[in-house]
């Protein structure tokens, strides 16, 4: 039987391997980011194991994909199901100050020992395409009828994630089947659209063009993480990768929290767009609004001050002197900054059909339970 958390690791290697056949630059950034990361470890390795260790961060992935509406949604939750990965959090860019006609959710293991094993996650937006702030009737009549003829994820692939998630796993030859057919599912498939179609789809915003010109479903980005993200710049921009934006959730000093990201653009690769980035504390909702307000300039310095202020979670773990408190990495992605918060969720766990997990729940059960341990 291969078991849950090897299926999602071989899928997430899958999706890799696919992704560097089509962004040869890929595999470059993959190869500099390894390379930070063990130099990083070497140096730091107490730093390096309170961060995941260097094992869980080499193989880390986090990727991004767009489907047509609901049903594609509902179809992709049944497939990531089968990876033990489970919707977190609702993303809703319709009331951002960039607004796009897009709800998204976010795919991953949501127990720590799982997290641990391998902690996968994929970005899932939806398009919604009977919002009249985006769509006219006539529009969302044509595009929705083009995203109903395609046909992202056979049944075949379908009934095999939900054998998965019954069984919690599969057997070897089924596993390997299921694997591929999943990878397939996000091979790119694009078709020739009309010029005119993809110019009125475009007005409206990127993505919807993006869909309505494509039969299938395609990895937006599929980023690796490290320990040291401006190490990675630096080394990168060695091997041709060239840096194309900033940073999310800079810090000036201080612990890093949440995510930062970066973009890089490679020689050869015109149009390709590769995304690194680096972990760090998951933040309270406290947290996260004096981070909003205020960025780095106000914000605690130390571990210490965030957790004795309630602003950030951490895990507590038993050892032969008493204790340690230890931060817990943020698993999502980046907030944005009309966040929906759990108002949201059971409307989006009305469209998928199960439910969508709160992440600051979620990460208050991590330190809660990790807080019992300590004094059973």
């Amino acid at each position: 039987m291969v078991e849950t958390w090897e299926l999602r690791a071989r899928f997430a290697r899958a999706l890799g391997a696919a992704y560097g056949r089509t962004l040869p630059a890929y595999d470059t950034l993959v190869e500099v980011a390894d390379e930070v990361n063990a130099d990083f470890a070497a140096r730091n390795p107490a730093d390096a194991e309170r961060r995941g260790g260097l094992a869980r961060v080499t193989v880390e992935r986090h990727g991004a994909i767009r489907l047509g509406g609901p049903t594609e949604l509902r179809q992709a939750a049944i497939l990531f199901s089968g990876f033990g990965m489970h919707p977190v959090g609702c993303y809703d860019r319709r009331d951002a100050p960039d607004p796009k006609p897009v709800v998204s959710t976010v795919f991953r293991p949501v127990d720590p020992i799982e997290l641990a094993r391998n902690p996968f996650g994929m970005l899932a937006s939806m398009l919604t395409t009977d919002d009249r702030r985006f769509f006219d009737s006539d529009l969302q009549h044509r595009l929705e009828n083009v995203l109903a003829a395609r046909s992202v994820f056979p049944t075949e692939l379908l009934h095999l994630a939900a054998l998965a998630t019954e069984e919690g796993g599969l057997t070897a030859p089924t596993a390997e089947r299921f694997v591929a057919l999943a990878a397939t599912a996000f091979a790119p498939s694009d078709t020739a659209a009309d010029r005119s179609w993809l110019s009125a789809l475009e007005r409206v915003a990127p993505v919807a063009a993006g869909l309505g010109g494509r039969t299938g479903v395609r990895v937006v980005h599929l980023a690796p993480r490290v320990f040291d993200l401006d190490e990675l710049c630096g080394r990168a921009a060695r091997h041709g990768l060239r840096r194309i934006d900033g940073t999310d959730h800079l810090r000036a000093g201080g612990p890093d929290v949440l995510v930062r990201r970066v973009s890089f653009g490679a020689a050869g690769t015109p149009g390709g767009v590769l995304v690194a980035e680096s972990r760090g504390i998951a933040l309270t909702p406290e947290g996260r609004a004096l981070y909003a307000a205020h960025g780095a300039d106000e914000f605690p310095q130390t571990e210490a001050e965030l957790e004795a202020q309630g602003l950030a979670y951490f895990a507590h773990r038993r050892t032969g002197d008493g204790h340690v408190v230890e931060p817990i990495l943020y698993e999502d992605f980046p907030p944005i900054p009309v966040d929906s918060g759990p108002d949201h969720l059971p409307w989006l766990s009305e469209t998928l059909g199960r439910a969508v997990h709160d992440p600051f729940t979620l990460y208050r059960q991590q330190q809660h339970h990790s807080r019992e341990r300590t004094v059973s």
